[in-house]
């Protein structure tokens, strides 16, 4: 008697093999324009089952890219003071996070995303999508200004992580959090809400 055929039905492989598809399909189309859909058929998964093991496109693509934070869970509290101060808050969190056991796997992550194309498009797709894009809509920035003050606050936070986390840098590897913040805090708050007319 002849195998069934069809899509791959819940096992121990279908979680990796969503996992592997939803990869595939963020590094080529990007978040926004991927799909449960598309993943589910890169698969060969019914859509439902991408739903039962990983809910919403956000927490699939968290977990393809093994993000060791859920940018949701952190972001409320940075942003709910309102614009003043966002950028020490904003800094105060980056450091909160890399500083603690999290950072280890976002230093591993980074470094991949420096040396591999397709880990950098994922990285690229997380920072946009998870993190800047909801920031720059809670603080509501001009949306024509949004792209431009997204980057700024990107190469400002990625140069921090790369000196402090990974190339190890000194004074700024051993730098008190605190000082970073003072320091740092303000040109991450003209980035998101100051005057951007020299740039």
């Amino acid at each position: 008697m002849a195998g069934r055929t069809g899509r791959r039905p819940g096992n121990p492989d279908t979680r990796e093999a969503i996992l592997g598809a939803a990869r595939s399909v963020f590094a080529d189309r990007g978040f926004d324009k991927a799909s449960i859909r598309a993943i589910a058929s890169v698969a060969d998964v019914d859509p439902a089952l991408v739903h039962h093991y990983f809910g919403t496109k956000d927490q699939l693509f968290l977990a393809a890219m093994e993000a060791p934070i859920d940018p949701a869970e952190l972001l409320p509290d940075v942003l709910a003071g309102g614009v003043d101060g966002v950028g020490e808050r904003m800094i105060r969190m980056i450091l909160g996070v890399w500083d603690g056991q999290a950072g280890k796997a976002g230093v591993a992550l980074l470094r991949s995303a420096v040396t591999n194309d397709w880990t950098a498009r994922l990285f690229r797709e997380f920072i946009a999508t998870q993190v800047l894009r909801r920031a720059m809509t809670e603080l509501e920035v001009d949306p024509g200004e949004a792209p431009l003050r997204s980057g700024l606050v990107a190469s400002q936070i990625a140069g921090l992580i790369m000196m402090r986390y990974v190339i190890r840098l000194e004074p700024i590897a051993s730098a008190p959090a605190e000082s970073i913040v003072a320091t740092m805090g303000p040109t991450l708050q003209r980035y998101l809400t100051g005057d951007l007319s020299g740039v």
